[in-house]
């Protein structure tokens, strides 16, 4: 038996297992030091110590390996370019994107409990700097009958400083945005008046309260057609009323410089709407567009981001097989393009949805099937393909990169096939950061000087 920590004490092992229950289950705890200290550990005795019926006492190697389920601390040392804040973050990508370009994530904001236990499980957050909240309207007090001034106030009292806000909002139409009684007594003007009732009035909110260099908004391709056009106009006319020039504003058609496809970084097609912002009075914009992203000179194939040893579970049953094979051929004979995407170690993969859970039709592992040896043929009945594993989409989403660290899925597979269908490929806004970088430290040095300035002016 290892030695018991002696170097942790007993508040220190329940901080520990408190943090990793914020991620796991005790069932997963448990058969995680199990692999340890084999027979010790059930969920019960997890629970009991969890809820202060038994200290927990760890061995140093029990500790040690229950902390390999968290992400790790940077070193102490480690110098930040600028501060961030991470909206709507679903399980970080964005985040993490831009913490490889130098940036600090200080608040973040999301509401679903599942991404929120993966996003923990994944990224470390100092309590001495980073603040978690649920609800954004928490934040903005847009769900209060709090004023106008009060709900500023306390954005402004809560949200620490940052140079860079980024949002992966969700897209609704403005035409059924609610109208408060303070709307109704003309107290709403401008974005605080078209955009209520969405939660991009959220973003708004904070972009106005706090002012920072600059920010990133993503969103689904067809933002632009949304609600004919009128999401996107009236989201485009709140940003330049809060200061903001937005990068390739009028660019059209195609290709639109703010429309980036996945398949520059890794092999998946998925195309997003990634608008940039920076604060016009700096004027650290002159220059900026998004066709000046620098990609990469090479980037994983399938093959490369495949299991080599996965799991029979993943391989289709014969009758989903054969529903989909036969759907598949009913919509090519009405001439639709419905149907399975079978993909090999060479091939760029649709877009990976959030309902790949259901079949993992969109993206099919190909086993070996040939299809002049027709359905039922044993042997294509023995290589019938397979869906993607959940690491498999970690790596597909550039969550997880040869030789990093394991990305940690601490949720169901039905769970974690939602998140990453409904996630963002992280090496896009790594290079999106990359290109703002220079640009977001310049702003914040004017920012400084500024404040140096009224600070001497005020003395």
């Amino acid at each position: 038996m290892s030695q018991i920590n002696t170097t942790s004490p007993e508040s220190e092992n329940l901080r520990l297992l408190k943090q990793a229950l914020e991620s796991y289950d005790a069932k997963s705890i448990a058969k995680h030091l199990d692999k340890i200290s084999p027979g010790r550990w059930t969920s019960e005795l997890v629970k009991r110590c969890a809820a202060g019926k038994l200290p927990p006492e760890f061995s140093d190697k029990e500790y040690r390996h229950l902390q390999k389920l968290l992400p790790e601390a940077p070193p102490v040392d480690r110098k930040y370019d600028f501060d961030f804040i991470d909206l709507f973050a679903g399980i970080g990508g964005i985040r993490k994107g831009f913490e490889q370009a130098g940036g600090r994530c200080v608040l973040t904001s999301e509401w679903n409990p599942f991404a929120v236990r993966t996003y923990k499980a994944n990224h470390y957050s100092d309590e001495r700097f980073h603040k978690f909240y649920e609800d954004i309207r928490e934040v903005t007090r847009s769900n209060t009958d709090d004023t106008e001034e009060e709900a500023y106030e306390h954005i402004r009292r809560t949200v620490p400083d940052h140079e860079v806000l980024l949002a992966g909002f969700p897209c609704q139409p403005f035409s059924i945005a609610g109208v408060s009684k303070k709307n109704s007594l003309g107290r709403k003007h401008g974005f605080e008046c078209d955009t209520q009732g969405t939660l991009f009035f959220d973003v708004a909110r904070i972009i106005k309260a706090k002012l920072p260099v600059a920010f990133v908004l993503e969103n689904v391709k067809n933002l632009k057609s949304h609600d004919k056009g009128k999401t996107f106009e009236v989201i485009m006319a709140a940003l330049d009323e809060l200061g903001y020039w937005v990068a390739d504003a009028d660019a059209g058609g195609s290709p639109d410089p703010k429309i980036i496809d996945g398949a520059r970084f890794v092999p998946q097609h998925r195309e997003r709407i990634v608008l940039v912002g920076f604060r016009k009075d700096l004027g650290v914009h002159e220059g900026f567009t998004l066709k000046d992203i620098k990609y990469p000179d090479e980037k994983p194939t399938l093959g490369d981001i495949l299991e080599t040893d996965p799991d029979p579970l993943y391989t289709l049953t014969p009758k989903l097989w054969e529903y989909l094979f036969n759907y598949s051929i009913k919509h090519k004979a009405k001439g639709n393009g419905f149907g399975y995407g079978l993909v090999g170690p060479g091939d760029v993969t649709r877009t990976l949805s959030a309902r790949y859970h259901k079949d993992g039709s969109e993206i099919l592992v190909d086993r070996g099937f040939d299809p002049a040896l027709g359905l039922h043929h044993d042997q294509n009945m023995k290589n019938r393909p397979r869906r993607l594993t959940p690491l498999e989409c970690a790596r597909l989403m550039g969550f997880e990169k040869p030789g990093e660290k394991k990305f940690n899925i601490p949720v169901s597979d039905t769970q974690a096939y939602r998140q990453f269908g409904n996630s963002v490929v992280v090496p896009v806004f790594e290079a999106v950061a990359r290109l703002m970088r220079e640009r977001v430290i310049r702003g914040k040095n004017i920012l400084r000087e500024k404040q140096e300035e009224q600070g001497r002016l005020a003395a």
